[in-house]
């Protein structure tokens, strides 16, 4: 039933809370995670102008995943990791609705509380127009 799951992370505290029932379901069913991390506009341009090299920003956007990776191997489940540029709301809406998948795992809240309080919660943006179960994890 749930074989195939996308969670959608940040790096926050939520979506590795989001992870950990991701991981559950992925056990139960035998399933697969693929794991969004969308880096809007101002993140993207911040990395730019902070970091030296494209490399050490990939480095860093990896970093902020590593307790994720580190669980999803330390339970064996099959994972891959997809970046994408965007606003992170829409964009994992449409990489959700265009992939084949069974569930959408998201945190409740995420690291940019500004946004949540002035423009909505991305998980209230996805919980509405994915067309698959959303779980959202507190």
């Amino acid at each position: 039933m749930f074989k195939n799951l996308l969670l959608a992370s940040d790096g926050s505290d939520h979506s590795y809370r989001s992870a950990l029932k991701a991981v559950e379901l992925a056990k139960l069913y035998k399933g697969k995670i693929d794991v969004i991390y969308v880096i809007d506009e101002t993140t993207s341009k911040s990395d730019v102008l902070i970091n030296n090299s494209k490399y050490e920003v990939v480095k860093k956007r990896k970093e902020k995943l590593a307790d994720i990776v580190a669980l999803l191997e330390k339970e064996h489940i099959e994972y891959e990791i997809f970046f994408r540029h965007g606003e992170p709301g829409p964009t994992i809406v449409q990489f959700a609705n265009k992939g084949h998948y069974d569930c959408v795992i998201v945190g409740s809240r995420g690291l940019n509380n500004l946004q949540t309080m002035v423009l909505g919660s991305v998980s209230h943006k996805i919980a509405k127009r994915v067309e698959v179960p959303v779980l959202i994890v507190k």
